[in-house]
């Protein structure tokens, strides 16, 4: 029973959050970071991708319509991790919350990425992030990831977009 592996294709299919207010939540994963609605359930519920698939993020109201911002403190969703496909895609959307004035919790360099924290209008966190090739991934001598968390270099993000 301790030898099974998850097989290697296995991918995170999509994240389901209760919100409390589904267009202060649409307002921040559709218009502001740039999902598209795959499908509405009524005022309950939307469905949102990006690409064209069924839908990455799910966001209901069904039991927690109204519901108090979540706490830092206790168990749950620590935050959704957003993957872009490149650096120049990670600086557009840092560019975009920056220039909307839209608070940030934090930034890092982790070696095998760089990432950027906020919190959506309930309290939930999330990452926005891009993954450096493998190939440059820090290991140790033995092989092994050697994962950090370092100041993220946001000046130098912005060069990405050929402005600073």
């Amino acid at each position: 029973m301790n030898n099974y592996k998850i097989p290697a294709q296995t991918r995170i299919g999509h994240v389901h959050l209760k919100v409390a207010d589904l267009d202060k939540s649409l307002a921040f994963y559709r218009d502001l970071l740039g999902f598209e609605v795959t499908m509405m359930y009524g005022n309950q519920a939307a469905f949102i991708s990006a690409g064209g698939y069924h839908h990455h993020i799910g966001l209901n109201t069904w039991h927690s319509k109204g519901a108090p911002p979540a706490t830092q403190q206790g168990v749950g969703l620590f935050h959704t991790a957003i993957l872009y496909p490149t650096r120049k895609d990670l600086a557009v959307i840092y560019d975009r919350l920056r220039q909307a004035n839209y608070p940030f919790t934090g930034a890092a360099d982790h070696g095998v990425s760089e990432a950027l924290y906020l919190d959506d209008p309930d309290g939930n966190g999330v990452e926005l992030y891009w993954d450096r090739p493998t190939a440059e991934w820090p290991k140790q001598s033995d092989g092994k990831l050697n994962m950090y968390t370092r100041v993220l270099d946001l000046e130098g993000l912005l060069k990405e977009l050929g402005t600073s």
